[in-house]
């Protein structure tokens, strides 16, 4: 059995790479934040990949996308590309979780059973929730960086889908708990206490 990875490997691989895209934007520009964005994006993959033993498949995809969009932003000159990943990255997690939920699998189970326990009817919803907060995280970043100036856009890119995010998450507890199994007591446990 492997250890798990240190508890702030997740945080730093996830939010460095934004933090550092935010404050290279501030002090240099967008094109500059670009290239800091897809370096940080990487080490950190690196860096989990290096202390947790395994590849993680949502940054794995995130670091594939901004790579791609990144690179074609500086290739061309044009920030179209950097502002659409976000629309990008939100439509890719709404298609597979709807998909997965379309096929039966209600694929966050995967991804956070370890951490919390529900039934299947919980997984279903929480999933089918997430995939359609996603698909409208997606919209919501279009008419954003089509509608606003690049200032407004990279704020709301750094801390507006990181609030919201947070926000929806926290959102779900009353469906979580209700749907939350109870903790099994082995026989061999009940003796000890």
């Amino acid at each position: 059995m492997t250890e798990p990875a240190p508890k702030w490997v997740k945080p730093l691989s996830d939010y460095g790479p934004l933090f550092a895209f935010f404050i290279a934007y501030l002090l240099y520009g967008l094109m500059p934040a670009t290239a800091v964005l897809i370096g940080t994006t990487v080490l950190a993959l690196i860096l989990s990949v290096a202390v947790a033993r395994r590849v993680p498949i949502m940054p794995l995809v995130t670091a594939a996308v901004v790579a791609v969009f990144g690179g074609l932003t500086l290739w061309f000159n044009d920030e179209t590309f950097v502002k659409m990943k976000p629309t990008v990255v939100q439509a890719i997690f709404s298609l597979v979780l709807l998909g997965g939920l379309l096929l039966g699998r209600p694929l966050l189970k995967p991804v956070l059973g370890a951490a919390w326990q529900m039934d299947d009817l919980g997984w279903r919803k929480l999933t089918l929730r997430f995939g359609l907060f996603f698909a409208a995280m997606a919209v919501l970043n279009e008419a954003v960086w089509r509608t606003q100036s690049t200032d407004f856009w990279v704020t709301f890119k750094v801390f507006g889908i990181m609030g919201l995010t947070l926000l929806f998450a926290v959102a779900q507890a009353g469906l979580m708990q209700r749907h939350a199994l109870e903790e099994e007591v082995s026989l061999g446990e009940e003796s000890q206490d």
